[in-house]
């Protein structure tokens, strides 16, 4: 099928034109300066679909780089599988997700990533990649990631928390990033100092203090900041490159930055809840209703200026990408498991659907430029993991992910109107000054106008190359 967008702004990483867009199948195949009818006229006879996007801005599809569909976590699970959260993402204008494929101690690598294959296979309306995480570091979990980058799966996830579940201790981790150095892989790291935090907990606990605000109290700043600090030192020693997920304290990006700025491969991701949610006004809500929002890294304190420093390091390019970390928990007799002990609440906020209106509202609020909005959103999540250039730019020859937004529209966020599996929202009540109008996921129109007209198993596996950053 042959799609022409016309009358758009199409916008890039570095720029923003208005030119048409010209879809054979599932890929683009040029992009037309208005009024050029030259190769428009050669192809009208085979035009079966002409979109108007007048008025509207053109961007790539969204490249969410951090989700976790049917996530086991503190007894229970992620509540989004794989066809209702790849249908929310669509929703919102994310046209991949890369999710992570778990391997736990004492579980070979290889039986946790063919498990997600399982859980996602036929039920994405969306194309997904994996990253995987190890869970246990020895010989046997070494040798698989260098099997596993020659099948696509090129970034691993290590943990410094979560004793007895997740956790590496530095020795570990040293040995896996000297695996990752040689075989050309990104080591990506949960950077809190996991034995600490559980310290810090266990005395909260013994104090009576159990409501959900004690989640971030017990999760310091601090211990952020020195686990950055010591993961990219070991990355220092081993020459690995690094990606520290879900920044939240502007002490830890402030660590990232200097490393930066002394030319070492260390990229920052951050999330939508860390640049508008915090301590106070979420997490310490009346009740048990802060449960809602218990995710880790935590809600920093706005009073101590961690959400505009954050944008600000989005600005400088300090921190590369903004995913969301989708991993959401329904509040009824999920979220609940933590009623009078808030280490039991299981982490995670779910906004696979919300992302890219919530930093559209940046570009509004003049925090980040439109191209700005488009490379930590699609392109560089693209570019960081071995997706571009078949994803995150609109090009000649790239899948036509396409998105049209409409900067008139108004977006409301509410349970009542979201496509996520919760029964509640983090975002309930937002407005955003702006829209999705229509994605387009490999040249196939999947929503329009709000209506999904997209089905589970549109979505492919994407087998993914090494970061483009380091080749």
């Amino acid at each position: 099928m042959t799609t022409l967008i016309r009358g758009g702004l199409v916008i890039g990483p570095v720029s923003a034109q208005h030119l048409d867009v010209l879809i054979d199948g599932e890929r683009i195949v040029a992009l037309l300066a208005p009024g050029d009818t030259s190769l428009a006229a050669d192809l009208a006879s085979s035009v079966e679909e002409v979109i108007d996007a007048t008025g509207k801005y053109v961007v790539p599809g969204g490249v969410d780089a951090h989700t976790h569909m049917e996530l086991p976590f503190g007894g229970t699970f992620a509540s989004d599988t794989f066809e209702t959260g790849t249908r929310a993402a669509a929703h919102g204008g994310t046209t991949t997700i890369v999710d992570f494929a778990v391997q736990r101690a004492g579980e070979r690598v290889q039986d946790g990533l063919a498990a997600w294959h399982e859980k996602a296979r036929g039920n994405c309306a969306i194309d997904y990649a994996f990253h995987q995480i190890i869970g246990g570091v020895d010989e046997e979990s070494l040798k698989a990631m260098d099997e596993l980058v020659s099948e696509g799966i090129t970034s691993f996830k290590l943990f410094m928390a979560y004793p007895g579940v997740f956790y590496s201790d530095d020795g570990q981790i040293l040995r896996a990033m000297q695996t990752a150095a040689g075989n050309g892989s990104m080591i990506m790291m949960h950077a809190e100092n996991g034995t600490a935090i559980d310290v810090l907990v266990a005395q909260a606990l013994a104090r009576g203090e159990t409501s959900p605000r004690y989640h971030g109290l017990t999760r310091p700043w601090e211990t952020e900041e020195e686990a950055t600090h010591r993961a990219i030192m070991l990355a220092r020693i081993t020459g690995a490159p690094l990606y520290i997920v879900h920044m939240s304290a502007k002490q830890a990006v402030e660590t990232l930055a200097a490393a930066r700025g002394e030319g070492w491969n260390v990229f920052g991701e951050t999330c939508p809840q860390y640049l508008y949610l915090s301590l106070e006004e979420q997490l310490s809500a009346p009740g048990f209703e802060g449960a809602k929002w218990v995710c880790s890294t935590p809600l920093r304190a706005r009073q101590e200026g961690h959400q505009d420093e954050l944008w600000r390091y989005l600005r400088t390019g300090d921190l590369s990408v903004v995913s969301t970390d989708h991993c959401p928990f329904c509040f009824k007799e999920q979220k609940e498991l933590g009623v009078g002990d808030f280490s039991k609440i299981p982490n995670g906020i779910g906004s696979v659907e919300h992302r890219m209106d919530l930093l559209y509202q940046g570009v509004v609020d003049g925090r980040i430029s439109l191209t700005r909005w488009v490379e930590i959103c699609c392109t560089t999540p693209a570019r960081m993991f071995g997706l571009h250039p078949k994803k995150g730019e609109i090009v000649p020859g790239a899948d036509a992910d396409v998105v049209i937004y409409d900067p008139q529209a108004r977006t409301h966020i509410s349970v009542e109107t979201h496509h996520m599996n919760m029964d509640h929202s983090a975002w309930e009540g937002y407005e955003i000054a702006g829209g999705v109008d229509t994605v387009l996921s490999r040249g196939r129109v999947i929503v329009q106008k709000g209506d999904y007209l997209g089905s589970a198993g549109h979505g492919q596996f994407l087998r993914r190359g090494l970061s483009s950053y380091l080749t």
